[in-house]
């Protein structure tokens, strides 16, 4: 028994080393690839050139630093934000539903985010002048917790808290309800389609410090809270009745992790935009490669979903330049294949 344990705590420590590792090599990636600075070799020197007690000759102008600190590292930085909060409040959205097909947008988040930003585009059109902070994430952040809430509230007056089927159902009425809004607002406004359509199909090309910033802290205390569920988590898995009978409060842990996730979700697509299959793909890939269980899953989540998204923000940079393609649009042609042949492979559904 105790070897058997050690040999999992070994697993365990091996498997946080490569999320780790994999995870500052796509930083890296993400830093010495762009269309213009300095030659990509000379990135790792100068980041260590700008470390506290190392002075390193890395040849790169003060110009190219800014390149590499101003331009790329908040694009890096805001992109592993992203993908770590949807990808962990996937996995969280997954566990509380007991459904591995459920994302990080089930309840509306999207959508409503979707709705406010064009609302406020349609509104004011170019909202990035005049305005001493851009409105349209803090309109975005608003009207995606709000479509959050009003779907929990529907679900809980119809089926109660511990009705997951409710809730979803809620969701799904929701989602349709505030993308028809959405559709009517785009066409009496067909001059800003161009526009919206480019903050929902993602974006982290025009990231800087200030988008990291306002995120960092939503998402830090959405991961404090699901972490302090995992148990919890784990314990669901089995189902509601035989979680009661093991001393879980069901319903204020689903009803806090669901406000957690929802929270992490809402600030970081109100910066990035809609992006899609992040929360799906990734919590599966971690399934799939080292178990189910969410004491180890929503570490590594966290990890490889970072570097999933700091990887795929990089075609998006190359493939069409100096012209960028949306991230969402990158992360769509590499998650819908896998998700396809996922579903071809395993019974997800079962």
């Amino acid at each position: 028994m105790h070897d058997e344990q050690r040999r999992e705590r070994r697993r365990g420590a091996g498997w946080y080393v490569t999320a780790a590792l994999v995870t500052v090599a796509a930083v890296l990636l993400g830093a010495m690839i762009g269309p213009a600075g300095p030659t990509w070799w000379r990135v790792p020197l100068a980041l260590l050139d700008h470390l506290p007690l190392i002075s390193i000759d890395s040849g790169v102008s003060d110009r190219e630093w800014s390149i590499i600190w101003d331009i790329r590292m908040p694009r890096v930085v805001l992109a592993g934000l992203v993908g770590a909060m949807l990808s962990v409040g996937g996995a969280s959205y997954q566990g509380v539903f007991r459904n591995p097909l459920v994302d990080p947008y089930l309840l509306g988040a999207a959508a409503g985010a979707g709705l406010g930003a064009t609302l406020m585009i349609a509104t004011w059109g170019d909202v990035g002048s005049g305005w001493p902070i851009d409105p349209v994430p803090a309109v975005a952040f608003v009207f995606a917790l709000g479509a959050v809430a009003v779907t929990y509230l529907v679900g809980a007056s119809f089926g109660g808290l511990r009705s997951t089927a409710t809730l979803v159902l809620a969701g799904v009425a929701m989602v349709s309800l505030l993308t028809a809004v959405q559709t009517f607002v785009l066409q009496r406004n067909t001059e800003v389609v161009r526009e919206v359509y480019n903050w929902i199909l993602g974006r982290v090309s025009t990231a800087t410090w200030a988008d990291v910033r306002l995120v960092l802290p939503y998402v830090t205390i959405s991961c404090v809270v699901l972490f302090l569920h995992r148990r919890h988590l784990d314990l669901l898995r089995v189902g509601d009745d035989e979680a009661i009978t093991l001393g879980v409060p069901v319903t204020r842990v689903r009803l806090i992790v669901v406000i957690a996730a929802t929270l992490g979700t809402a600030a970081v697509v109100a910066v990035s935009g809609l992006i899609g299959f992040v929360g799906l793909v990734v919590p599966h890939i971690v399934r799939l490669i080292a178990g189910a269980g969410y004491r180890r899953l929503l570490p590594l989540t966290i990890a490889f979903g970072a570097a999933f998204l700091i990887i795929a923000d990089i075609p998006g940079r190359m493939l069409t330049a100096p012209a960028e393609l949306p991230i969402g649009v990158v992360t769509a042609f590499v998650g819908a294949p896998f998700f396809i042949v996922l579903l071809r492979t395993r019974d997800l559904t079962r």
